[in-house]
């Protein structure tokens, strides 16, 4: 009995530990990303677009940091009039932003990133043809305003610390 009862905590035990490292997204805040800077930073929450549904691949990832605006600009250029469909989050403890780009893929060279301020590095893994899914490492806690632009197709990500 005693035996039972040691393999049954010995095996219930690591769900629990699993469950308390977990994240919670139904208590995260969701906003939708829209067409204009509304300078709205957040630090921490789900973010999603609801633009038309295209095909497109990402060009390039380019960034700037100017002091006198207090934040820098991570711009993610695509082959498009539109951006694709997106989801992201933002965990600013984890220092981190992911972001799943719906049909969308990795362009043939997107080229270094480079130094700055706030990102400490951009990976990308090509989910099979439909999908680009992309996590931004930060240096240091910060704040972030997310919208994209058209024509072309352009996802701006303002990050300030």
């Amino acid at each position: 009995m005693i035996k039972c009862i040691k393999v049954l905590v010995i095996s219930i035990l690591p769900l629990f530990v699993s469950m308390s490292f977990s994240q919670d997204l139904m208590s995260e805040r969701i906003r939708k990303v829209v067409g204009k800077k509304r300078a709205v930073y957040f630090t921490k929450g789900i973010f999603y677009s609801t633009t038309n549904k295209v095909s497109s691949t990402l060009k390039a990832v380019r960034h700037s940091y100017v002091a006198a605006r207090g934040y820098e600009r991570i711009v993610f250029d695509f082959n498009t009039t539109q951006t694709p469909k997106i989801y992201g989050y933002f965990s600013d403890d984890m220092k981190k932003i992911y972001i799943d780009f719906f049909d969308a893929s990795l362009g043939g060279s997107i080229g270094s990133f480079g130094n700055s301020k706030f990102v400490d590095k951009i990976d990308f893994y090509p989910v099979g043809d439909e999908s680009l899914s992309t996590e931004i490492k930060l240096k240091k806690e910060s704040s972030i305003d997310v919208f994209y632009l058209e024509k072309p197709g352009r996802l701006v990500i303002d990050i300030k610390g």
